[in-house]
């Protein structure tokens, strides 16, 4: 029993320093981790010229979980010095400055030393990388509407479209109502609609021409699904190619012995019906290698020049057995002046 009273005592000690001092508080801003220090990088990659809206919401994401967000959006404002908590928020201030500062890179960190507020610091990077909003927007709405898969994996290409698009989405926040009564029109859903379908048809309008079937039956749908779903659905159909071609590749090499040739093969190419092949490596679709002879242009070939030859030999057997009519007209006239004589006569008679 002693016990306990003594916990119970130490409990509210505890509860009453908390309440006394704000920096012992986890739920207070101005409360620091033992394990906190102003060296710890808490995102990457650092600020550069052209990653600033990637960069802010990580940073805003990081601090957030810090309890700290409310240094650099001007809810905590500086106290006077005269203030019994300005020696506690100096110092979180110092460590917010400090995260930060290890997040710029170089060349920006050189232009931000003289702060002494991380307000005063985040204000001044939003004002300096927000300048060139328009033009950024115009990049990203003739990227976003031009991009192609083209050599890119359907993984790589969706990541690459989504970088874009959720920057985009940055410089464009769907309105929200500030009506005292919220209204009921349905106006924000609307607008996320109109810009989910136009998501889904740059992405589907970017992909390669072997989606042709799939991308034709999801334009059919009204109205579009979103774009996960759309993903999910072109990434079904991409499985099963992949998934034959492998089986009969193994298949291929379990049936195969030692010899060359040996064992029955299960590969069947679906462009030309030969085996030993899929139509991923058929040289009938994709071309044939530089100096490679067809086997049956080779056949075609060597019968070409047995018919040739054949002929010939016909004709020179020809030529021995039947004489040429002028061999037969000079042996018709081999006679002698006697002879010729004797049948004038002859014919006259």
């Amino acid at each position: 029993m002693e016990s306990d009273g003594s916990d119970s005592e130490s409990i509210h000690n505890t509860e009453t320093n908390t309440n006394q001092d704000p920096s012992m508080n986890p739920r207070n801003p101005y409360y620091l981790h033992p394990g906190e220090n102003p060296r710890a990088t808490i995102v990457a990659p650092p600020l550069d010229d052209n990653n600033y809206h990637n960069w802010s919401k990580s940073m805003k994401r990081a601090l957030t979980s810090k309890n700290k967000v409310s240094f650099i959006n001007g809810t905590l404002p500086r106290p006077p010095e005269s203030d019994k908590n300005f020696e506690l928020w100096d110092r979180a201030n110092s460590m917010v400055l400090s995260w930060i500062n290890r997040t710029l890179s170089p060349h920006i960190a050189q232009s931000t030393i003289c702060f002494d507020s991380a307000y005063e610091l985040w204000e001044d990077l939003r004002e300096r990388f927000t300048k060139g909003n328009h033009f950024r927007f115009s990049d990203l709405l003739r990227d976003i509407h031009s991009i192609q898969q083209g050599d890119r994996s359907l993984s790589t290409y969706f990541t690459d479209m989504k970088i874009l698009w959720d920057e985009l989405e940055d410089l464009r926040p769907n309105p929200s109502c500030s009506c005292p009564i919220p209204c009921t029109c349905g106006l924000s859903k609307a607008i996320r609609d109109f810009k989910q379908m136009e998501y889904v048809t740059c992405f589907l309008k970017g992909l390669n021409d072997n989606y042709q079937n799939i991308r034709t039956q999801i334009l059919l749908l009204d109205p579009l699904p979103p774009i996960s779903r759309v993903y999910s659905l072109i990434a079904q159909q991409q499985i099963p190619t992949t998934s034959n071609s492998t089986i009969l590749y193994a298949n291929n090499n379990n049936s195969k012995g030692r010899g060359r040739g040996t064992g029955k093969t299960s590969m069947v190419c679906t462009n030309c019906s030969k085996t030993n092949h899929t139509i991923d490596t058929c040289y009938f679709k994709h071309g044939f290698l530089p100096g490679y002879r067809n086997k049956n242009s080779k056949n075609a070939t060597e019968q070409k020049h047995s018919k040739n030859s054949k002929n010939s030999k016909n004709a020179t057997e020809q030529k021995h057995c039947h004489p040429s009519p002028k061999k037969i007209i000079s042996f018709s006239c081999s006679f002698s002046n006697n002879q010729r004589r004797k049948l004038l006569r002859m014919t006259k008679l």
